[in-house]
């Protein structure tokens, strides 16, 4: 898919239910925000061509958090480039190998716990190129946008907010899809929600920071799962959120959280009981369903591709 523009001088594009956003008008300075999985790099540099520019090059990349789903071609795409990976401080123990994240918690149940078990272990290390965001002081490349703080996911997850339009680039603090619900994530549908339940280790301080985004109030909502919202709709699903985060009934992080500071994972309560072989065998419908679905989009992409007049 060709990055589409979601507010003024901000580019989305979608890459296996992960997003990308390069901020920046062409012709001039741009950053880009989350990198997507593993193997995305050769992608992400061809929409970075199509909007800014064959000799396109960002002031830097910065991570929302340092996920798998949002790090992933990070180091690819910084080494061709020659720009800096920019980070909250908190999150440097997981991008320089000096710790891992907790664990996932596959027992919350919903569509992304199936899927997260067959998520490889992700580590990697920046060190060569990471730098951390400083309080008070705008992200390379980033004039006129704000970053808050808004752990819970991680414990340096960060969202981006530019006060003359309301648009807010959220990572994973919310989503506009509910990633519990394998039918919407496959047919995309809109809703703001709550970060993904098996990644969320502290769940108090993702509520805090749901209902801080709330106090922004943002009315263009780019997150790192689900396609970017705006409006009325939107606006209002946000303050329901802030109002009642769902919190799973049931988890390893539910009752206690994982605690982290600056060197990485201090503590993490006992992990609960797994039925893994039931969760396996949904799993593999879902896989199958998957694949169902994927045919029929590519199908209706090419049926789309010979219908409509070209602009």
């Amino acid at each position: 898919m060709a990055p589409k523009e979601v507010a003024s001088d901000v580019f989305h594009l979608s890459l296996n239910f992960a997003n990308v956003y390069f901020i920046g008008r062409p012709g001039g300075a741009w950053t880009l925000v989350d990198t997507a999985t593993p193997g995305h790099a050769q992608r992400i540099y061809e929409a970075a061509k199509q909007i800014y520019g064959p000799d396109a090059r960002p002031e830097a990349i910065l991570l929302t958090h340092g996920h798998r789903d949002h790090s992933g071609s990070a180091a690819d795409l910084a080494n061709f480039w020659d720009v800096p990976i920019v980070a909250h401080g908190l999150e440097l123990p997981y991008l320089t190998g000096k710790s891992k994240y907790p664990p996932p918690d596959p027992t919350v149940g919903g569509f992304m716990a199936l899927y997260g078990r067959f998520v490889p272990a992700w580590s990697c290390d920046f060190r060569d190129r990471i730098r951390t965001l400083e309080p008070g002081v705008e992200a390379p490349g980033l004039s006129g946008w704000e970053w808050h703080h808004t752990p819970g996911h991680s414990p340096g997850h960060v969202v981006l907010f530019r006060r003359t339009d309301a648009t807010l680039i959220a990572g994973d603090a919310i989503t506009t899809v509910n990633l519990d619900s394998f039918f919407a994530v496959a047919m995309q549908r809109q809703r703001v929600c709550g970060p993904p339940n098996p990644f969320t280790p502290d769940w108090p301080r993702a509520h805090e920071s749901v209902r801080r985004i709330a106090e922004l109030r943002p009315v263009t909502i780019a997150t790192g799962h689900g396609i970017p919202m705006s409006g009325g709709k939107a606006v209002q699903q946000l303050a329901e959120l802030a109002m009642n985060l769902p919190i799973p009934a049931h988890g390893r992080y539910v009752q206690e959280p994982a605690r982290m500071d600056e060197n990485g994972v201090v503590f993490l309560p006992p992990a609960p009981p797994d039925n893994l072989p039931a969760a396996a065998m949904l799993v593999g419908a879902a896989a199958a369903a998957g694949t169902m679905f994927a045919v029929a989009a590519r199908r209706r992409k090419r049926t789309d591709r010979t219908t409509e007049p070209v602009a």
